[in-house]
């Protein structure tokens, strides 16, 4: 079986170029005249010097002999009709595009689907014979819900650090970067936690077996903090211990990253105000609220003109531009802020208020040792916890180990 394609379809419709050529011929002989009434003029000129009906002088087309009515272009007609053609005939229109070939057993198919009465879909068959302009096609009702479909998508945790990292762009911070494995001195020694601190535990903290040691920064640094824990300063007092620099370098997976904080404390010039969201580990039993693993959004400003009410202002723009408009503190206490904070946003949903993680104002004991003598307001926030309460996700585990394909195919974000 042959059908027209499309361009077939075109000169059934129009007439083959040659002949629309030969018409205009009658009436114009310009070569211009013709390429411009013409769209295929090259195509039509190609054919009818082929023919031997023109003859082309000095540019101008001249009508040497009417070829009458194009057998090609009957023809086309007869292959539209479902026609049987002669072999030349058939070759030439196959040579020049204008039919294809369908095989049987697609014809068969098509025509085996129409015996089926009313249908609900088309077939590839059904498509390529033509024959869906014969088929009765059931009534459907365009309300209804399809089957759903899935296609590639971010994760749930990468839009939220997506959406974090722009409302810090927007409020003016850079990104801060530190590494996974750390040292004791910057996660813990150079936030004034005292190494017999419960936070140092083996419970709490995962030590690491290789390397076995990790390197402490120039030793003025070192020393300067030493002196912090050991003695304190003209305006505090330190831990009264001896402190031991081969606790210091220890290596650690982090866990917080005010780490990174510390690390860039040691390096810049106020002011600044740095951000980051990374991940850190703690030794946690794996439950619904509880990962060794999760996402920390930290943030610092360091200036000598900030106060204690411009941290609860950045706390409280973050969480509006998140989209939380009832936000409240209540005192806290961390080893290494003074005054500290806990930051809770209001859930609807749920109506309860929700604690989101610690802030407050680095203690002197912190700052000085790095060389920072300003106030730097500083927080670290829980990440998970912001999609868990917006899209009503109850066991933090299904961002990590429980791989539930259902919730990250079908939550709304």
């Amino acid at each position: 079986m042959y059908r027209l394609t499309e361009e077939g379809k075109k000169y059934l419709k129009e007439g083959l170029p040659e002949k629309r050529l030969m018409e205009l011929l009658e009436d114009k002989e310009e070569m211009g005249e013709v390429k411009e009434s013409i769209e295929e003029s090259s195509i039509a000129i190609n054919w009818a010097l082929k023919n031997g009906w023109i003859e082309i002088k000095e540019g101008t087309v001249h009508l040497k002999e009417s070829p009458g009515e194009l057998e090609l272009q009957k023809a086309l007609e007869s292959v539209n009709q479902g026609e049987e053609l002669e072999k030349e005939v058939k070759k030439e229109l196959e040579d020049r595009n204008l039919i294809e070939e369908v095989r049987e057993d697609v014809v068969k198919q098509a025509k085996e689907k129409l015996k089926e009465g009313s249908i609900s879909n088309l077939t590839p068959e059904l498509i390529k014979t033509g024959l869906w302009r014969e088929a009765d096609f059931k009534e459907y009702d365009p309300t209804k819900t399809g089957k759903k479909r899935y296609p590639g998508r971010k994760h749930i945790l990468s839009y939220y650090i997506q959406d974090i990292r722009r409302v810090f762009f927007d409020m003016g911070f850079e990104e801060m970067k530190g590494p996974y494995v750390e040292s004791s001195f910057w996660n813990m020694d150079a936030l004034f936690i005292p190494q017999d601190h419960p936070a140092r535990d083996m419970q709490d903290t995962f030590y690491m077996e290789r390397p076995e040691e990790t390197e402490l920064p120039e030793k003025g640094l070192v020393e300067s903090v030493k002196k912090m824990h050991e003695e304190g300063s003209s305006r505090s007092e330190g831990w009264n211990y001896s402190w031991k620099e081969e606790m210091a370098k220890r290596p650690v997976l982090r866990t917080h990253t005010t780490a990174v904080s510390a690390r860039k404390l040691a390096e810049i010039d106020p002011p600044a105000k740095l951000f980051s969201v990374d991940k850190v580990f703690r030794n946690e039993t794996l439950d619904y609220s509880h990962l060794p693993e999760f996402m920390q959004v930290e943030g610092i400003v360091v200036s000598e003109e900030v106060t204690f009410q411009n941290l609860l202002g950045y706390l409280k723009e973050f969480y509006r531009k998140l989209g939380f408009e009832k936000i409240r503190f209540r005192p806290g206490y961390f080893p290494y802020t003074e005054m500290s904070v806990e930051p809770e946003v209001y859930f609807e949903e749920k109506d309860e208020w929700l604690e989101m993680g610690g802030a407050g104002i680095f203690r002197p004991e912190v700052t000085r040792p790095l060389g920072i003598d300003v106030p730097v307001l500083a927080w670290g926030l829980g990440l998970e916890r912001l999609p868990m309460i917006k899209e009503g996700i109850d066991d933090i585990r299904n961002f990590y180990y429980e791989n539930n394909l259902k919730m990250l195919k079908e939550v709304k974000i």
